[in-house]
C-alpha cells in the first residue's frame, strides 16, 4: 500500500483526528448535562447518570476486542462501519424520549466510539513513512488530549445557549463528512479481508469478556450510588464479574486463537508496566472527576468556567507531545520520562490539595500545567514500555491489555474518589458540627450575625432564625465537602508516590529506530 502524500494525506490526517476528538469529547460532554437531562426526561439525577456508565461500559469492552475485528472485517470496513453506528447512535440519543431509550443508544455509540478511537490511530500511522512517525504521534497524542478537554468546556457553552439534545446532534455532520472522506480517501491494506475465512472467531471468549468486564465496569461505576452490596444488582453483578473474568482467562490460556492473548502478561516487564498504566488510569480520570465537582459544587464555577479553565494548561500538553514521540522513535529509554511524569502528576495532586475555598479558576492555572506536562510524559512512554520485551508480533496484544487496565484504572478510580468523598465528608461534617455545639455561645453569635444579616436586606424578622440556621447547615456542607476533595487529591498523590520504586522491576530496553517505529504502529493499531 502506497503511502499518501500531499491533499489525500492532509485529509486523512483531518479525518482521523476528527473522528478521535469526537468520540473523546462525548467521553465527558454529557457530564455538564446530566441535571438538563434528568429534567427533561422527568429522573433523578443518580438514574440519568446510565448515560455515562453505558457508554463507559461499551468502550471497556470493545477496546481488546478492536484488533481482532479490524483484522477479521478488514480495517477500512471496520472504521467506516463504526463511524456510522456513532453517528446513527448520536442522532437516536438526541431523539430519545425515555431513560431506557438514552442508555441504549449510548451504549450503541460506545460501541462504534471505542473503535473509531482505536483504529484512527492505525490509520494515521500508516499515512507516514516510518521516519515520519513520531510526527503522526504528536498529531494524534494532540486530539487524546484536547478531546477530554474539550467536552466540558463545548457541553457548557451548549447548555448555557441551547438544549441538551444538541450536544449529541453536533456528531452527525462531522460524522457524515468523515464517512465520506474515509470511503474516498482512506485505502485498504494490503491483504485485507482475506484472512477472515482463516480466522476462527472466539465467541465463548467474547462472551466470557463482555459479561465479566461489563459487570465489573458496573460494579465499580454504579456501587456508590447504589451502597455497594446492599444493592442486589451490584451482588449479582460483582459474581458475574469473577466468574466472567476467572472463566474467561481459564479458557483464552487454554485456546490457539483467543479473542485476546493473555499469553503476553507472563513478561514480568508488561506485568509491571500494568500496574503503572493502572495507576495513571486512576489519576487520569479520577482528577477529571474530582476537580469539576469541586470546581462547581464548592468554588461556584459555571460549567463554561470549569471547562474554559481546563482549556489552556493543556496546551503545555498539545507542545509536549510530538517532541516526547519523536524521542521515543530514536530509542530513548522511557522510564526516565515515567518516573518525571508520575512525580509531576504527585506534584499537582499535593498543589490541588492546599488551594483555599475562596480561589478562582486561575489560581488553578500552575497545577493544571502541572498536571498535562505529567500526562504527557506518562502517555506515549508507558506504551512504549510495554512492548519491551516482547516480541514484535505480540506487541498489539501487549498494547491492547495495557490500554484496557487503563480503562479500568479510571473506572476504580471514580469509584474509589466517589466512595472515599462520601466516607470523608460525613466525617468533616461531624467535626465541624462538633465543633459548634448546640447551644454553645459561638453558635448562637453566628446565628445572630446572619440572622441580623437577613432582617437588614429583607426586613422579614419572622424567619430570620429559620434561614440563618439552613445558610449556616449550607455552609458547614460547603466546608465539608471542600476538606473531603482535598482528601481525595492527597490519595492520588500517595499512589503516585508509591509506585514509582517499582520502576525497579521495569526492563530498560533502547530499541533501534525500526523497532521503536513499529512498536508506535502497533500502538496505534491496539489503541
Amino acid at each position: 500500500m502506497a503511502t499518501p502524500k500531499g491533499f489525500a494525506r492532509a485529509i486523512i490526517v483531518l479525518t482521523t483526528v476528527s473522528a478521535a476528538v469526537m468520540e473523546l469529547i462525548d467521553t465527558s460532554i454529557v457530564n455538564v448535562a446530566l441535571s438538563d437531562m434528568s429534567g427533561s426526561l422527568g429522573v433523578n439525577i443518580e438514574d440519568i447518570s446510565w448515560v455515562i456508565t453505558s457508554y463507559a461500559i461499551a468502550n471497556v469492552i470493545i477496546i481488546p476486542l478492536t484488533g481482532f475485528l479490524a483484522e477479521y472485517f478488514g480495517r477500512k470496513n471496520y472504521y467506516i462501519v463504526s463511524m456510522i453506528i456513532f453517528t446513527l447512535a448520536s442522532y437516536m440519543c438526541a431523539q430519545s424520549t425515555t431513560l431506557v431509550e438514552i442508555i441504549i443508544w449510548r451504549f450503541v455509540q460506545g460501541v462504534g466510539g471505542g473503535a473509531l478511537l482505536s483504529t484512527s490511530q492505525a490509520i494515521l500511522f500508516d499515512a507516514f513513512e516510518p521516519k515520519d512517525r513520531p510526527m503522526a504521534s504528536g498529531l494524534f497524542g494532540m486530539g487524546l488530549v484536547l478531546g477530554p478537554t474539550l467536552g466540558p468546556t463545548l457541553g457548557g457553552y451548549i447548555i448555557d445557549h441551547a438544549s441538551w439534545p444538541l450536544i449529541f446532534m453536533i456528531n452527525i455532520p462531522i460524522g457524515i463528512i468523515a464517512t465520506l472522506l474515509s470511503y474516498t480517501f482512506i485505502e485498504k491494506k494490503e491483504n485485507e479481508g482475506n484472512t477472515k475465512k482463516s480466522m476462527h472467531i472466539d465467541y465463548n471468549g467474547i462472551i466470557m469478556l463482555a459479561a465479566g468486564i461489563g459487570c465489573l465496569q458496573y460494579v465499580l461505576e454504579r456501587g456508590e450510588s447504589e451502597d455497594w452490596f446492599n444493592s442486589e444488582a451490584i451482588r449479582i453483578c460483582s459474581v458475574i464479574a469473577v466468574v466472567g473474568l476467572t472463566a474467561f482467562i481459564i479458557y483464552e490460556l487454554s485456546i490457539k486463537q483467543p479473542a485476546v492473548n493473555l499469553r503476553v502478561l507472563g513478561n514480568r516487564n508488561l506485568a509491571f508496566t500494568t500496574i503503572f498504566t493502572f495507576v495513571a488510569g486512576f489519576g487520569l480520570f479520577t482528577s477529571v472527576f474530582v476537580y469539576p465537582v469541586l470546581a462547581q459544587r464548592v468554588l461556584g464555577f459555571t460549567a463554561y468556567e470549569t471547562g474554559s479553565s481546563l482549556l489552556l494548561p493543556t496546551m503545555a500538553a498539545v507542545i509536549m507531545m510530538p517532541i516526547i514521540g519523536r524521542a521515543m522513535s530514536k530509542g530513548v529509554t522511557p522510564i526516565p520520562f515515567v518516573v518525571i511524569g508520575f512525580t509531576l502528576f504527585a506534584v499537582y495532586s499535593v498543589l490541588s490539595a492546599s488551594v483555599s475555598p475562596d480561589v478562582g479558576k486561575w489560581d488553578f492555572f500552575l497545577p493544571l500545567v502541572i498536571r498535562a506536562v505529567g500526562i504527557s510524559l506518562c502517555q506515549l512512554p508507558l506504551i512504549n514500555q510495554a512492548v519491551a520485551g516482547l516480541e514484535p508480533k505480540d506487541y498489539a496484544a501487549g498494547i491492547s491489555l495495557n490500554n484496557m487496565i487503563r480503562q479500568l484504572g479510571g473506572a476504580f478510580g471514580i469509584a474509589m474518589a466517589n466512595n472515599y468523598v462520601a466516607n470523608r465528608y460525613a466525617q468533616h461534617r461531624s467535626d465541624l458540627v462538633s465543633a459548634m455545639p448546640n447551644g454553645s455561645a459561638a453558635l448562637t453569635e453566628r446565628i445572630h450575625t446572619i440572622s441580623q444579616g437577613l432582617i437588614s436586606k429583607t426586613g422579614d424578622a419572622a424567619t430570620a432564625t429559620q434561614k440563618a440556621y439552613g445558610l449556616l447547615s449550607a455552609s458547614v456542607d460547603r466546608q465539608a465537602y471542600y476538606l473531603s476533595y482535598l482528601d481525595t487529591f492527597r490519595l492520588i498523590a500517595i499512589f503516585f508516590v508509591l509506585v514509582i520504586p517499582l520502576v525497579g522491576f521495569l526492563r530498560v530496553k533502547k530499541k533501534t529506530a525500526a523497532e521503536a517505529a513499529a512498536a508506535m504502529k502497533a500502538a496505534a493499531e491496539a489503541h
